[in-house]
């Protein structure tokens, strides 16, 4: 089956482009279209409400793009809005949520900690996950300033380290062997979260595991690409700079208001 459509990504910022990395390295000859609504981040201190019209918002621009399927690369717009997703529109979507089961299951010391907006951590569909490992201590975090930080380019101030010390201190104190990264902005923060972290703590993010759901779903519903190989596109509605920057500025980043 072949559809030459782009793969549509969209994120409430700059972070999803961690999931982008992953589902472009699996599937180089897809093209993708990249949509950063930094302007209205981070998404976690917003409403369920306001999430579900913002994450709307983005499908409808992506579906205008004529994309074949939709990657919702945000954790808080996942857990809190796919579901309505699902229903109000006529395309796949591969969602991101906290990989507490891979975690849970491999813990040996029985507990673990989730480092994650507001948004996720008070969503339905995560307490409901988190529910099924009653066994397992999950020490939840909130990362309270840590997406604005990436957002305005701070990613390696000292504000940014004093934060990931409050956060992860009390998590390694609970003897946590897993940490995971419930926001897909996180995964840029790892170099400096690894030398806070013991050694033997591992981190786990859900790139990896996104990119290879799509994949299935080409497989299964939608189709392959079978053209060469095309620049991806990435749009942002706020400082397209930053998000050039965290790209190494490898593409051109149009600003573009949605």
């Amino acid at each position: 089956m072949t559809n030459n459509n782009p793969i549509g990504v969209f994120d409430s910022g700059i972070g999803g482009t961690s999931i982008w990395n992953a589902i472009h390295e699996l599937l180089p000859n897809e093209k993708t279209i990249y949509l950063a609504d930094s302007k209205n981040a981070p998404y976690g201190q917003r409403t369920k409400e306001e999430i579900v019209s913002l994450s709307k918002k983005n499908v409808d621009f992506l579906i205008s793009m004529n994309c074949k399927l939709i990657v919702v690369a945000c954790n808080t717009a996942t857990t809190n809005a796919i579901r309505e997703l699902r229903a109000a529109y006529d395309i796949p979507f591969v969602g991101i949520e906290p990989a507490i089961k891979p975690a849970a299951i491999n813990s040996k010391t029985q507990t673990i900690g989730i480092l994650a907006t507001k948004g996720t951590l008070n969503s339905e569909l995560f307490n409901k996950t988190a529910e099924m490992f009653q066994d397992t201590t999950i020490i939840e975090q909130v990362g309270h300033g840590l997406v604005q930080l990436i957002e305005d380019g701070n990613l390696n101030s000292p504000e940014m380290t004093q934060l990931l010390e409050t956060y992860l201190q009390p998590m390694i104190d609970a003897n946590i062997d897993y940490l995971v990264l419930g926001c897909s902005h996180y995964p840029y923060l790892i170099p400096q979260i690894k030398k806070i972290l013991p050694e033997h703590i591992h981190i786990i993010d859900s790139g990896e595991a996104v990119a290879r759901q799509t994949q299935t779903l080409l497989r299964e519903k939608v189709g392959f690409s079978d053209t060469a190989i095309e620049e991806p596109v990435f749009y942002t509605n706020a400082n397209p700079a930053v998000l050039s920057a965290i790209l190494d500025h490898k593409y051109a980043v149009t600003e573009k208001d949605f």
